[in-house]
């Protein structure tokens, strides 16, 4: 049995461009705690083999998800959840004058930021290439 809190700085940044926190790791999957600045708009990406679910704690946000014959976008308040299944385009940013933040469960485990392949979104990002 594990026990944990949320760190008060960030451990890392998403292969996306948001800030995360680890919260929990086990077999099953990762949960982190993500956030994203005012203004900020996330590279667009699409991930090879994790599933995620999201839920909204704080502040404002769109993200777009496009998947086979289906694209949409999607406001993000406090309390939506939205999943990006397996080998979904997606791009995120928010909107408010206040930061977004969110839940994110990955399943199965984060296999590292290779997992993420960056691609061209609806929106033009304000963070930089990765290092």
């Amino acid at each position: 049995m594990k026990q944990t809190a949320l760190p008060p700085q960030p451990d890392a940044r998403s292969p996306a461009g948001a800030e995360i926190r680890f919260v929990m790791d086990g077999p099953p999957g990762n949960m982190i705690h993500g956030t994203v600045p005012p203004g900020q708009i996330n590279r667009a990406t699409v991930h090879a083999t994790v599933h995620e679910f999201w839920y909204v704690l704080e502040g404002t946000g769109e993200i777009w998800r496009r998947q086979g014959g289906e694209e949409r976008v999607t406001g993000l308040t406090p309390g939506v959840s939205i999943d990006i299944p397996r080998g979904t385009a997606f791009q995120y940013r928010c909107t408010g004058a206040t930061p977004l933040k969110f839940i994110c469960v990955t399943m199965p485990p984060w296999p590292g930021d290779d997992e993420a392949t960056p691609l061209d979104g609806p929106w033009t990002p304000t963070v930089g290439d990765r290092a």
